[in-house]
């Protein structure tokens, strides 16, 4: 794949450059005025003239720096030359689809789209599982032009006959290396081959690795790479500190941080679903409103959990990886990270969830002796050794160890007591007596009549059994 390159671009340089330069609709920018956006960001500054063209496109930005308008504001431009007025379906087919790896992120792409086009007659929905497909097939069949989608829950709609692609002029990848991390790389194959030959292709994410390099080569044609900030780099703006902390303690080290800094909104990361969901009950019994947001939960308890955290009753979002990517949250002034990523490549999209659009943020991290290989991993990913600092005055609020069962230890069982309930006190084994018959040696027993072979070789008729009257063996008459 040969590919022109766009050296990265500083954000005063993009900063004298305005909406208006690149020839929208004075629809779009009406939208983009109503949302008080005047200046694109560096992403979005050089991906739009280019997607304008008619270009394949690779942006590599870190999360956060706007790529979802450097991709959809340049799809509505492209798209108003069909767009029309008509109630017929007919006249409205998806001529664009955007693929997302999660349905948070699938849903914040599409306000975002919705936004965007709002004074426009293009139509956009999103699609993803979880959720009733009712709602979803009346608006695919009532026909849009934008197609948001996550790659399961846009194939159902295929094989239910609910979508066509035969139209598409546009295929978007967002956070694709997501995508294949969750698997997705077949449900991809089988989406491109249900696709046009001849379309644009869009792929925007925070990090390029070889697989989705080698997935770039297969499917785009001559693409520019935009690239606004060195591979996998952290922004400038977030401030990452790490604090070590025993394992047992972690709990009521993320209560004390809280407390301290007086967060009232904040994202705290944990590796697993059990322990997402044992860190929010246990910061609730602490007295900080918390909520857990992970794959277990129904997208309804997700999407109210999450509008809970942004509305400001929840304080807390106790999240795993399927959060990680795709939540939007304003001004979000910190995230903690509970464990540290078994993917160094996931520190980067969970600390991108602060520091958005500019501000300031702080990423705070906790590690113990067993964390060495991973944050070993993470700073050798971001070329930057994290400081390191003493949580000072911190004292776990119960004195006891307290074991992390959702580390699924291998633990020694107690020990029997006397009366046979688990204790850790050693007792003496108790003797058993021993019923000496079972120290017999092994006698075979006496081969029986029936088995026996008579001397004239013919072999004896088995003896009738008696069978009891009541199954018919009574006596014949």
């Amino acid at each position: 794949m040969s590919d022109s390159l766009i050296a990265p671009q500083s954000q005063s340089s993009s900063s004298a450059v305005r909406f208006e330069d690149f020839g929208l609709s004075p629809d779009i920018l009406r939208a983009l005025s109503d949302q008080g956006y005047v200046n694109p960001t560096p992403i979005q500054a050089q991906a739009i003239p280019i997607v304008l063209q008619g270009r394949d496109v690779m942006g590599a930005a870190q999360t956060g720096t706007g790529k979802t308008a450097g991709f959809s504001l340049p799809i509505i431009q492209l798209l108003l030359a069909h767009a029309n007025t008509s109630a017929s379906p007919a006249r409205h087919p998806v001529r664009a689809l955007i693929l997302t790896p999660t349905r948070e992120l699938a849903d914040q792409v599409a306000d975002n789209v919705k936004a965007y086009s709002r004074h426009t007659p293009v139509r956009a929905t999103v699609v993803f599982g979880g959720v009733d497909m009712a709602p979803q097939t009346a608006a695919l069949r009532g026909g849009v032009e934008i197609v948001i989608a996550t790659p399961g829950r846009l194939l159902d709609h295929v094989q239910q006959k609910t979508v066509n692609l035969s139209q598409t002029q546009i295929l978007v990848m967002d956070e694709a290396d997501r995508m294949l991390d969750m698997g997705f790389l077949p449900d991809l194959q089988r989406i491109i081959n249900l696709l046009p030959k001849e379309r644009q292709n869009l792929m925007f994410s925070a990090t390029f690795s070889p697989e989705i390099k080698k997935l770039a080569n297969s499917f785009l044609r001559n693409p520019v790479t935009i690239e606004v900030a060195r591979s996998n780099a952290t922004a400038d703006n977030v401030t990452q500190v790490l604090y070590k902390v025993e394992e047992e303690a972690k709990r009521d080290a993320v209560a004390h941080i809280i407390r301290e800094r007086n967060l009232k909104q904040v994202i705290v990361f944990s590796n697993t679903k059990i322990g997402a969901s044992r860190l929010s009950r246990h910061l609730e019994k602490d007295g900080i409103k918390a909520s857990a947001i992970h794959g277990d939960k129904t997208q309804g308890e997700r999407m109210a959990a999450l509008e809970a955290f942004k509305q400001g009753p929840v304080e807390v979002l106790v999240a795993t990886d399927v959060a990680a990517r795709g939540l939007d949250i304003a001004e979000l002034p910190c995230v903690i990270n509970y464990d540290l990523p078994y993917n160094a490549e996931d520190y980067v999209h969970r600390i991108g969830r602060t520091g958005r659009a500019g501000a300031s943020g702080d990423a705070i991290s906790l590690y113990s002796d067993k964390d060495a290989r991973l944050l070993a991993d993470i700073e050798k990913l971001i070329k930057q050794k994290i400081t390191r600092l003493e949580l000072t005055g911190f004292v776990p609020a119960r004195g006891e160890r307290r074991p992390r069962h959702d580390d699924h230890e291998d633990r020694p069982a107690p020990s029997r007591s006397a009366y046979g309930r688990g204790s850790h006190t050693s007792h003496p084994p108790r003797k058993e007596k021993v019923d000496p018959w079972f120290l017999k040696p092994y006698e075979p027993a006496p081969p029986s009549p029936q088995s026996e072979e008579p001397l004239d070789g013919h072999p004896a008729k088995p003896a009738k059994q008696k069978v009891a009257a009541l199954l018919g063996g009574g006596p014949k008459r």
